[in-house]
């Protein structure tokens, strides 16, 4: 093989380790955005896992064994700041087991990578499972399709499906509004609760949309 052959199964072999280290990445990220169920997993934490997880082959890829460059990238990600705070440790964990199974693929270690994958994954389901479950709290806004708000299919919705709701914004108008805090069980799927509420536009329903509740202060 000449060495320009070499120099494209070298690059082809790095390209596959980011590769797999950005699907190992999604895979834990849909199990983890699945099994999130105390809030909605932020976009941008998704985003970040897969990248992470990518960032950690991408490291290994540039040190190999060279100890001159492992300080040097040491030295370079101390400048980096994380200026957003995760709330939940759980997610603080997971992105830091999704680096770790970045930093398996670029060392080129496929079954530690893909083994890891699956073992977070069935934790991840498992953990699902264990400790106390804390009920859920979202604003919901309902607005009709018309001046007349459908309080009883509303309520007749939200009496069989949620825990506790409670009416906090009443807006008249050409389409009437009215937003509730809602305490449900974390299991509760908000799209099946929008499709009850909208029934297929015959109850009078136009939109649903959920919300977290804004902290005070």
């Amino acid at each position: 093989a000449t060495a320009s052959d070499v120099t494209l199964i070298g690059a082809a072999r790095q390209v596959f380790k980011l590769l797999l280290a950005a699907v190992l990445g999604m895979v834990v990220t849909l199990v983890h955005k699945y099994y999130h169920r105390d809030r909605p997993l932020p976009r941008s934490l998704e985003q970040a896992q897969v990248l992470l997880c990518v960032a950690g082959a991408l490291m290994m890829i540039i040190i190999g064994d060279s100890f001159a460059r492992a300080f040097g990238v040491a030295g370079g990600a101390s400048i980096i700041r994380f200026r957003t705070p995760v709330e939940d440790p759980k997610d603080t964990t997971i992105l830091f087991l999704v680096l770790g199974l970045g930093m398996a693929c670029g060392m080129g270690i496929y079954w530690v990578g893909a083994l890891g994958t699956a073992f977070l994954c069935l934790l991840l389901v498992v953990l699902d499972y264990f400790g106390e479950t804390k009920p859920r709290t979202m604003m919901l806004e309902v607005i009709a399709d018309g001046p007349e708000f459908p309080s009883e299919h509303v309520h007749r919705v939200l009496g069989a499906t949620v825990d506790f709701y409670e009416a906090r914004e009443v807006a008249a108008g050409e389409e009437a509004m009215i937003k509730y805090h809602v305490t449900l069980s974390p299991t509760a799927s908000l799209s099946f609760l929008s499709q009850q509420l909208i029934s297929g536009g015959t109850a009078g329903v136009k939109s649903v949309s959920w919300e977290a509740p804004k902290k005070s202060g």
